[in-house]
């Protein structure tokens, strides 16, 4: 009797072919952890095609160096984006995604970050470089997140109020769901918005 072949779970969802977003992740936050799962919900509205990314992050990563790190993220992302032959139009990314806003930049793609680490130097500069349009945002009770930074940068930014690394409240769940939604709304908002962008 053959193997029963192993669940998966779906990693791209169809919509337009010349219009692909693709959902980097973060350390251990998954496409399937809140942020990134209404991010992808949005994005199926707006008619985009999502591929997600689900990376085994290495078992030494904790001992790689931050331009290693900076390395292997962009290396996945590179290959996600090159995979889609010029169709790709938006980066979504959270946290660690947020190590490839180097390439974002230089390729003039569109991008969101939810919490991106604004405390490495090349994040910071690389988002003073890019010029399509950019969405971040993060909590003021987030160590990665830099309020001055994100002042600084001529961006789109939502700064939530107390929200920590993950965009929650600490001990008020009926509160962090509400920034859920404040977050999902300001999505919703920029990837309408770039429905009227020239490709």
């Amino acid at each position: 009797m053959p193997d029963p072949v192993p669940f998966a779970l779906p990693t791209r969802f169809d919509g337009a072919p010349d219009r692909v977003a693709v959902v980097v992740p973060g350390v251990g936050y998954s496409p399937a952890r809140p942020l990134l799962h209404f991010a992808r919900g949005v994005l199926l509205q707006h008619g985009w095609t999502v591929q997600e990314l689900w990376w085994q992050i290495p078992d030494d990563f904790s001992q790689f160096t931050e331009a290693d790190r900076i390395a292997w993220v962009e290396h996945q992302v590179t290959l996600a984006v090159d995979a889609e032959g010029g169709a790709c139009r938006l980066l979504v990314g959270k946290s660690l995604g947020s190590l490839a806003s180097g390439i974002a930049a230089e390729r003039n793609i569109a991008a969101a970050w939810l919490t991106p680490v604004l405390t490495v130097d090349h994040v910071a500069r690389a988002l003073r470089r890019a010029q399509a349009p950019t969405l971040l945002i993060g909590g003021s009770a987030d160590k990665l997140w830099d309020s001055r930074i994100a002042e600084s940068l001529r961006h789109d930014v939502l700064e939530v109020p107390s929200a920590d690394h993950a965009l929650e409240l600490a001990d008020d769940a009926t509160g962090s769901v509400d920034v859920l939604r404040q977050v999902v709304s300001r999505l919703d908002r920029f990837i309408g918005a770039l429905g009227h962008e020239e490709p």
